[in-house]
C-alpha cells in the first residue's frame, strides 16, 4: 500500500513524458492507484468523480478570473503594457525576463488574477522573444517563479491563504504557532526560488535560441494596438482591479474579488453590458481546461487519500527515521514532492500532508517554524514542475499560443529542476536551523 502513491505518480510522470495529455495521464494514474489499492474500476472511478469537488471553489475562481482578465484586455491597458514592454526592453533580454518575473509575481497579491493575465499579456511578446532569440523555456521559468515566490514568502493574496493554510494545519494537529511566526519560517525557501531563477536566467537561458525570426519587432503588436494612449477607461479599470483586491483581501475569497472587480467594470462602464456574455464566454474558454485539469487532479488526490495510501507512505517512511532529524526532514520532503506532483497544488496538499507531518515533528523535537517550514516547503515542492499544476499550465497557455511550446519539455522539466531543487535545499535547511 505504502507504494501506490510512488507508482502512481510515476506513472503519471511517464505518461506526461510520452507526451499523452495531461487529463487522461491523471486519470490513467488515479485508476492505477485505485486498483492497487484493491478497488475495481468502476468504484476508482466513481471516487475519482467524488473527489474532483475539492477543487471547485479554485476552478471557479479561475473562471472568473479568467473572465476578469478578458475584460481587463477589452479596455487595451495590457496592450499598453505589452507597447512599453517591447520598446523600452527590446534587446534588453535579461531585463524582459526579470520584468516578466516581476510582473507575474503581481498577479499572487497586488493584482489577484493568478494565471489569468499570461494569455493575455504573453501571446503578442511571442514574436519578440523570437526576434530577441529567447529560449522560452526560460520565460516559462520567469513566469512560474512569479506564480510560485509570493504566496510562498509574502503573507498577502494567495500568499495569506497559503499561510493560513498552514498555520490551521498545524494548529488543528496540536501544535502551537502564530501566523507571523509561518511567515518567517517560509522566507529561506522562498530564497531558494530566488536562487533558481536567477540560475535560470542568467546561467541555463542566457545563450540565444536557434529560432529564424518571422517577423521584426513591430510587428508583435498591430497598427491598432499602438495607437491605444492611456485614458479615463483605463484609470477606471486600475479602480476596478484595486477593488478587486480589496475585496478579495477582506474576505480571502477569489470568487467574491472577482466578481467585485467585474461589476466594477460594468457599473463604470468600461465594459458594454452587451460584451458580458461574450466577456464571460471567453474567459471560460481561456481557463476552462486548466480548471478541468484541477478538478480531476483532485480526484486524484481523493483516491490516493481516501485510500489510506498517503498515511501508509508516511507511516512506513517515519517507522524506520529514528530521531535523526535530517534524515526525517530529508524524508518528510521528499514525500511532499512525490504528493504534490500527483495532486498538482500547494494548496490542496498542505492539509493532507499537516495531519502526518505535524505528530512526526513533535515527536522529533522541531519546533514550531522548523515544521512550518517543513510543511510549507513539502507542500510547495512539486507545484512547479507537475504537469497537473496551474503553476505550469499557465504559463503553457500563454507560450504555446502559436504552437511552438511543449507542456512537458519546455515547462515542467525547466520549472522542477530550477525550482524543486533549490526549494529542496533551502527547505531541508531551513527545517533544520530554525
Amino acid at each position: 500500500m505504502e507504494w501506490v502513491v510512488v507508482v502512481s505518480v510515476l506513472l503519471m510522470t511517464v505518461l506526461s513524458l510520452l507526451r499523452v495529455n495531461v487529463i487522461i495521464s491523471i486519470i490513467i494514474a488515479a485508476i492505477a492507484a485505485g486498483l492497487m489499492s484493491g478497488l475495481n474500476i468502476m468504484e476508482s472511478i466513481e471516487m475519482l468523480v467524488s473527489g474532483m469537488g475539492g477543487q471547485a471553489n479554485t476552478a471557479l475562481s479561475y473562471v472568473l478570473l479568467g473572465a476578469f482578465a478578458v475584460a481587463i484586455s477589452y479596455t487595451g491597458i495590457t496592450s499598453i503594457l505589452v507597447n512599453y514592454l517591447i520598446r523600452v526592453l527590446t534587446g534588453k533580454r535579461t531585463m524582459l525576463l526579470l520584468v516578466i518575473a516581476g510582473v507575474a509575481s503581481l498577479s499572487q497579491n497586488v493584482v489577484p488574477v493568478h494565471i489569468a493575465f499570461i494569455p493575455i499579456l504573453i501571446p503578442p511578446l511571442l514574436k519578440l522573444f523570437d526576434t530577441m532569440r529567447i529560449d522560452r523555456r526560460g520565460v516559462a521559468v520567469a513566469l512560474t517563479f512569479g506564480l510560485k515566490a509570493p504566496y510562498v514568502m509574502i503573507p498577502a493574496g494567495f500568499g495569506l491563504i497559503f499561510h493560513g493554510i498552514i498555520y490551521d494545519g498545524i494548529v488543528q494537529n496540536g501544535a502551537s504557532i502564530t501566523m507571523g511566526e509561518v511567515a518567517k519560517s517560509m522566507i529561506i525557501p522562498g530564497l531558494g526560488l530566488v536562487v533558481g531563477l536567477l540560475i535560470a536566467i542568467f546561467f541555463t537561458y542566457r545563450k540565444d535560441k536557434a529560432i529564424v525570426p518571422e517577423n521584426d519587432v513591430a510587428s508583435a503588436v498591430s497598427e491598432e494596438t499602438k495607437r491605444i494612449v492611456f485614458g479615463t477607461k483605463h484609470m477606471l479599470t486600475i479602480i476596478a482591479i484595486i477593488g478587486a483586491l480589496v475585496v478579495q483581501i477582506l474576505t480571502d475569497n477569489l470568487i467574491i474579488g472577482a466578481l467585485t472587480g467585474l461589476a466594477l467594470m460594468f457599473l463604470f462602464f468600461v465594459i458594454p453590458f452587451s460584451k458580458g456574455d461574450k466577456i464571460v464566454t471567453d474567459g471560460v474558454s481561456m481557463m476552462s481546461s486548466i480548471a478541468f485539469v484541477m478538478l480531476v487532479a483532485s480526484g486524484f488526490g481523493t483516491i490516493l487519500k481516501d485510500t489510506g495510501a498517503v498515511d501508509a507512505l508516511v507511516e512506513v517512511s517515519s517507522g524506520f527515521l529514528g530521531d535523526n532529524k535530517a534524515l526525517i526532514s530529508l524524508v518528510l520532503l521528499l514525500v511532499g514532492l512525490v504528493i504534490t506532483i500527483g495532486i498538482g497544488s500547494s494548496f490542496g496538499t498542505i492539509p493532507i500532508i499537516a495531519a502526518l507531518f505535524v505528530p512526526i515533528c513533535m515527536a522529533a523535537g522541531f519546533s514550531p517554524l522548523a515544521t512550518a517550514a517543513l510543511i510549507g516547503t513539502a507542500g510547495a515542492l512539486g507545484d512547479a514542475g507537475s504537469p497537473a499544476s496551474d503553476s505550469t499550465l499557465g504559463p503553457t497557455s500563454g507560450l504555446n499560443a502559436d504552437g511552438k511550446h511543449n507542456h512537458i519539455w519546455d515547462t515542467c522539466v525547466p520549472t522542477f529542476i530550477h525550482f524543486n531543487i533549490p526549494l529542496f535545499i533551502f527547505g531541508w535547511a531551513a527545517s533544520l536551523f530554525l
